[in-house]
This record gives C-alpha cells, structure tokens and sequence, in this order.
C-alpha cells in the first residue's frame, strides 16, 4: 500500500473532513437530556457509509441509546483486527450565557471549530473515520480489518456499553483497541495514555421542612445543608485523602517502571496554574507528587452542591432540602460496588444513616502493560507524524476501558486530536484544525504498523 499517497488524500480532503465535524456538531446529542441521540447514531452511521464503511445500528431494549458498528474486512491482511471505540453523545451545554457563539455552532475561527463535541468526542471520532477513508479512496483496500464501536452513553457513565460487549462479543472480536481520546500537550506533543481511572457517583440528599422557611427559623428548625456539610467534611481531609475505612485497602504501589515513566514525563506546572487561575495544587503537590496524583490516586469531589436561595442578592431563607453530587475517581483494583459498600457503612457508623444516597453510576479502573507490543507500535505512529510523543501510566480521566480489556481481552492504548486546553466538558469547547489533521495521519501509521507487526 502506498502511504504516501493515503497521508496526501489526508491533505487534499481537509475541506471533507471539516465539513463532516460540522454537519456531527450540529447534531445535539446530549445523553444527560436523551437529546438528539437516535438523529445523531445515524448521523454517524450516514458519514462512515459515505466513506466507505459499512455500518448499522446495534440495539439492546427501548430506551437505551443505540450502538454504531462499523467494519471494513481486509483483503490484504484479514487475520489481524484494529478496533476504534468512540462515542457520539455530548455534554450538557450550561451555561449558555458563558459560550461566545451557540454551543452547536461548529463555527470556525482561524485554526479552531468551536461547539460542544468538537473535541469531545466528535472532532476524535472524524479523524478515525477519515483515516479509514484515505486508505480505502488511495487503495481500495485497509492495512488490517477495521471495526468502529461508537456509543452513545460515554457521558453518563456508559452504562450499558458491557451490556452490548457481551451480546455482540463475537461482532466486535478484536486484537487491539484505539481508545475514544488523547490529550496533546501545550508544546504539541500527544499524550499517549495506558489507562484511565474508574469511577463511583452517588448524589447524597437531605429533606428537613415542606418548603424553603424564614430563616429566622434556624434556632429551632434544622438545616439539611449543614447536615451535608457535616457528612461530606467526614469524608476527606484538606490533603485529599480519603478517610473512609479500607478505601485504599486494594490500592497496589506503581511497579520500578511506572515510577520510571512518571518521573520522565514532562509535565508543565506553571502553564497548568496558570490556565486554570489557581496558585496552589491540593496538599501544596509539585513535580512528581502531582504527576503521580493525577495518574495513580484516588480523589473525592464535590461536583455540585445545591440548596437553598442562589441567585442574586440576599434571600433569607432556612432550606427545606438540599443535595451534594459527588464522583470518587478510583485506580486499579479498586471495585466500584465494594467501594460503594464502604461508603454506606462510612456514612451509618458516623451517624448520617438518615441521608438518602442515590447511585448513578460505577466503573472500574483499567491499565494497558507497557511493554505490550501495541503500545510500541502506536507511540512509533505519533513520533513520526508528531516528531515526539509522551507516554503516560494513565489518563485522570474516567472511561470504560475496564469493559473493553475484560471482555475482549484486547489492549487498549488512547491517543488523539484533543488539546489539553480544549475547554472539554465547559462553554466554548474547541477542537484545533491542525491536530485534527495530524490525527487523522497518525491514525493511518498505526494502522500500517499494527497491520505489519
């Protein structure tokens, strides 16, 4: 297969691939709302036919998003398989007043398209999808098979993602997984990361009156706030540890070679602090300890309290009710259900047995070896088109690999288009052109790569 014939359709098609993330950015698909999800999974579906792959919708039951699948068969090499696992929902948009321009605009200004998606994961899934695309226009044939799982859950914990593994196991049969994202660094060097770290997240709520009182009430009347604030201040100390009973129990120590990696990785304190207007990191962490952290410790955090009076000016009220979200980010071995069980037990032996706990969702942690021949062959791919790469232990980040690696029992490495300042998640999120373009080219070395080793 001639390369440089598939990286030189890359160019000459920018237009193409542009205006494909477009037409998916302005398809709302938010999982948290179930908005526009079943338009946007045929969207999806309508862009790989267009380009050569062949697709359908895969269901479970009513009411739960659909699946994309995606397959091209080699002709050349038929009996190694590459699978990219994406997803097509989005984050919730608010607030709206925060973004310059609608958060579905995939509007363009210089190197950038702007809208929720354009990074995560939209602007991610097109440089797969157009990847498979130069090969098949430039030579009629792909390096291996090429499968596409794309869901539509990825936001809200992907929920029934191991469902549809299990079902269509035989379907989605693979040797190695490209994972939905990868962070490039503020000196555009991608970040190519082994893991990602599970996830539990639970609302904890507490209902004291009928309705919002006058506060001059609080003498006699009990405020369910303070009661959150007690309960959550029991959880954590002001360093981030845990203080629920056994929550590191399982936790293992990073091996000789982690440690090795965390320690040679480049990691830009000053230009972190400065993005995001803060002075300190939790504890005071600097150099390694906060590289570590963000690879390899647990965390407890307060997503979002809510109670009360909280818009402008004074209302002197006494709540009726009040509730705290919180996610718990965990790290290898550490099983959601059984952390969820010491959590519970946490909560009654302090005396907070009256709050009711409502589950959204739990995932575990996963961690791809780093001497697999698959990490090799994909850090290769972006030092090529990239001219240097970084290579991580695992993202902060929450996604689930776990499922992947248990149930097809294939590596998963994540690598992508997404700069670490993209706004992801908040107003004005943006995907940059040029990324998206090398991407799409790093995408078809690893292709060339897994197919040859």
């Amino acid at each position: 297969m001639n390369m440089n014939h598939t990286l030189r359709y890359v160019d000459d098609h920018t237009k193409g691939l542009v205006s494909d993330l477009q037409v998916l950015i302005r398809q709302p698909s938010v999982s948290a709302k179930n908005e526009g999800l079943e338009k946007c999974a045929k969207l999806v579906c309508n862009i790989m036919k267009k380009s050569g792959i062949k697709s359908e919708l895969l269901r479970l039951k009513k009411g739960v998003p659909p699946l994309v699948f995606g397959e091209v068969k080699s002709k050349q090499n038929p009996n190694k398989t590459l699978l990219f696992y994406n997803h097509y929902d989005v984050q919730p948009v608010e607030p709206f007043e925060l973004w310059d321009d609608k958060p579905f605009s995939g509007k363009i200004k210089g190197n950038k398209i702007f809208g929720r998606g354009s990074s995560d994961d939209k602007g991610e899934l097109i440089t797969r999808i157009k990847a498979v695309e130069s090969y098949l226009r430039t030579n009629g044939d792909v390096p291996c098979n090429v499968k596409f799982v794309v869901e539509g859950e990825e936001e809200i914990g992907s929920e029934h993602v191991e469902l549809y593994l299990k079902k269509y196991r035989k379907k989605f049969a693979c040797d190695a997984v490209i994972w939905e994202f990868g962070y490039v660094d503020s000196k555009n060097r991608p970040i190519i990361s082994l893991g990602m770290k599970g996830l539990l997240y639970v609302e904890l709520s507490k209902k004291e009156s009928t309705r919002d009182l006058h506060s001059s009430l609080a003498v006699i009347i009990k405020n369910p706030a303070w009661r959150l604030l007690e309960a959550v201040k029991s959880l954590r100390n002001a360093d981030g540890k845990i203080l629920i009973k056994d929550w590191y129990k399982e936790v293992q120590s990073l091996t000789k070679k982690e440690l090795q990696l965390i320690e040679s990785e480049p990691f830009d304190e000053i230009g972190m602090k400065k993005e995001y207007g803060v002075k300190n990191f939790v504890a005071n962490k600097k150099g390694k300890a906060a590289k570590q952290a963000l690879v390899a410790e647990p965390t407890c955090n307060i997503a979002g309290f809510v109670s009360g009076y909280t818009e402008q000016g004074a209302k002197t009220v006494l709540p009726g009710s009040a509730f705290v979200k919180i996610d718990f980010r965990l790290v290898p071995n550490m099983d959601p259900k059984k952390q969820l069980a010491r959590l519970r037990s946490h909560l009654k032996s302090k005396g907070f047995g009256d709050l009711k706990m409502t589950v959204y969702h739990g995932e575990a942690a996963s961690k791809t070896n780093i001497s697999d021949p698959f990490v090799s062959q994909v850090q290769e791919s972006a030092n090529e088109i990239y001219g240097k790469s970084i290579l991580s232990v695992s993202s902060a980040g929450t996604g689930p690999m776990y499922a992947f690696a248990q149930v097809l029992k294939s590596p998963c490495v994540s690598i992508g288009c997404t700069h670490v300042y993209a706004r992801i998640h908040s107003p004005n999120e943006f995907a940059r052109l040029d990324l998206i373009k090398k991407t799409t080219k790093c995408m078809c070395r690893i292709l060339e790569k897994f197919a040859k080793d």
